[in-house]
């Protein structure tokens, strides 16, 4: 079951809704300059994700160039979480969860909530993959805390969208279900509905065996991105609708809706979720007596996989790891030089407060001894 890509794909949904049409974006970018350009080829990296990911990694390039030629740190910023997006939908989680720690650093120096919060979700994203589900909660709950701060309502629906695939990855359904309900009312109310919490509601049906109520929310999530022309989000749900008819024991339709996610998440490039895929595509050969094309697409899993979830990978994501730790630590240190310096400053203007009321005190003496000699001398004249 796809249902990981769910985090993602929300988070560049919601960028998005901020976003102007492509074509009005290029017409911007035809006279912008310096920040106001680098600004909107960002913008236009998010404007394409969705449906031309190769267009939108050119764009973000282009901006991270001119973004560190003129020393825009926010641009910077902005450009490598979203390269680390644009790889994370690759299955590149190593070069994802490189881009969005060097965001995460810039935006912190730049005090940035907004784009922290963006950022730490999104490194959530890379630890609810490797499974490694306390350092993904420690990330959502930042970042939605910080989301509420903000009152930024459509993210905060997309944080607890996430919260609530966490809760659902821990197996604790009904508190998942809220979450997930809650997003969904909250984006109704907004007047433009999220597709995300209606697939994530079909995962939790998946999970309990129920695939036919599964199947009937990834149709109604579906709907919903056809509307929106999401396409990444489409092959999210083409992708679930496949597994919950492979499950439900249907190869000829789970058959017919994995291929067609096949050849979207190929020309999407967004790779992260093949290893499913042709899992439960041998599956479905190997149920209608197709041995040798079930053994052939088992093999193909294999190398998919590994690819993305393999050894050398984890070796990548733990150097990251200890990169962030370390970031966090340097942090604490300046924090800490910072206090010393403090500290110190106020040492010396204690003691130079001392030494001058020391003086003042030897000064009001000096001139007392002067008033009282003076006085002696007048009284003993003949």
């Amino acid at each position: 079951m796809n249902r990981i890509g769910v985090f993602l794909f929300f988070l560049v949904s919601l960028q998005q809704v901020k976003s102007q049409p492509v074509d009005s974006l290029m017409a911007v970018l035809d006279t912008a300059t310096n920040e106001r350009k680098v600004k909107t080829l960002n913008e236009l990296f998010r404007a394409n994700i969705q449906t031309n990911p190769v267009k939108a990694i050119g764009f973000t390039r282009e901006a991270l160039s001119l973004a560190s030629e003129i020393n825009d740190k926010r641009g910077q910023a902005a450009a490598y979480n979203n390269l680390g997006v644009a790889y994370r939908n690759q299955g590149a989680l190593d070069k994802a969860l490189q881009y969005y720690i060097t965001s995460l650093k810039i935006y912190e120096q730049l005090d940035n909530k907004e784009g922290i919060a963006t950022t730490k979700n999104n490194i959530a994203t890379i630890y609810s993959m490797k499974k490694d589900y306390g350092q993904a909660m420690k990330f959502l709950e930042e970042s939605h805390n910080l989301f509420l701060q903000l009152g930024d309502q459509p993210k905060i629906i997309g944080s607890m969208n996430n919260l609530g695939n966490l809760n659902s990855d821990l197996q604790l359904y009904e508190k998942a279900m809220r979450y997930f309900s809650e997003a969904y009312q909250l984006s109704q109310k907004m007047g433009k509905p999220f597709a995300d919490p209606v697939n994530n509601i079909g995962n939790v049906y998946f999970r309990q065996g129920n695939y036919q109520r599964a199947i009937e929310h990834y149709q109604r999530a579906l709907e919903i991105e056809k509307e929106n022309n999401n396409l990444l989000g489409m092959l999210n749900t083409i992708t679930n609708i496949g597994i919950a008819y492979t499950k439900a024991g249907q190869p000829k339709p789970a058959q017919e809706y994995l291929s067609q996610a096949e050849k979207l998440a190929k020309e999407l490039r967004a790779y992260t979720g093949i290893p499913d895929i042709l899992k439960n595509n041998s599956i479905n050969y190997y149920r209608m007596g197709k041995l040798r094309e079930a053994y052939e697409t088992l093999l193909k899993y294999d190398s998919a996989r590994e690819k993305i979830y393999g050894e050398e990978s984890s070796r990548s994501i733990a150097q990251m790891e200890i990169a962030l730790e370390l970031n966090e630590k340097e942090k604490e240190f300046e924090m800490l030089r910072k206090q010393s310096e403090i500290n110190a400053l106020q040492l010396r203007n204690s003691r130079l407060f001392i030494v001058l009321a020391i003086l003042g005190l030897l000064v009001i003496i000096a001139a007392v001894n002067f008033y009282f000699m003076n006085r002696r001398r007048e009284f003993l004249k003949p």
